[in-house]
């Protein structure tokens, strides 16, 4: 098994209550068509949760993202992925928790607001290598 594989699976196994909680509520979309991956691995990141056909990333930030260091951190991660065809939506720990509605109808308008790309498969390599 590859090492990411490794790590994504043993991050899926320590996933935080408010990425239970949300995970919870984006296996349900896959009704609506949209598939979401839990911990996907990508170029040394690993993507909280990640819809490919909509090309959109949801992390969900502790409190420790509200460092300068970390924010930093993070604000060149997401150039990274938005390089590379990804939206991100960031969404605090805490609104999770308080208010898991109000976060599924940002996370569901912004993937009915975006249009399905076609040859995912092609995408999934293009991004992988």
């Amino acid at each position: 098994m590859l090492p990411e594989i490794a790590r994504a699976r043993r991050y899926r196994q320590t996933m935080s209550e408010p990425e239970v909680m949300l995970w919870s509520r984006l296996k349900r979309l896959r009704e609506l068509g949209f598939h979401f991956r839990r911990q996907a691995p990508f170029r040394g990141y690993y993507l909280d949760f990640l819809c490919f056909s909509r090309r959109l990333v949801i992390e969900v930030d502790g409190w420790q993202h509200g460092d300068d260091r970390q924010a930093e951190h993070d604000a060149v991660r997401d150039g990274i992925l938005q390089r590379h065809g990804l939206r991100v939506l960031r969404f605090w720990a805490s609104d999770v928790r308080r208010d898991l509605d109000g976060v599924m109808d940002q996370i569901v308008g912004t993937l009915e607001a975006t249009p399905k790309v076609e040859g995912v498969a092609n995408f999934r390599r293009r991004i992988w290598s």
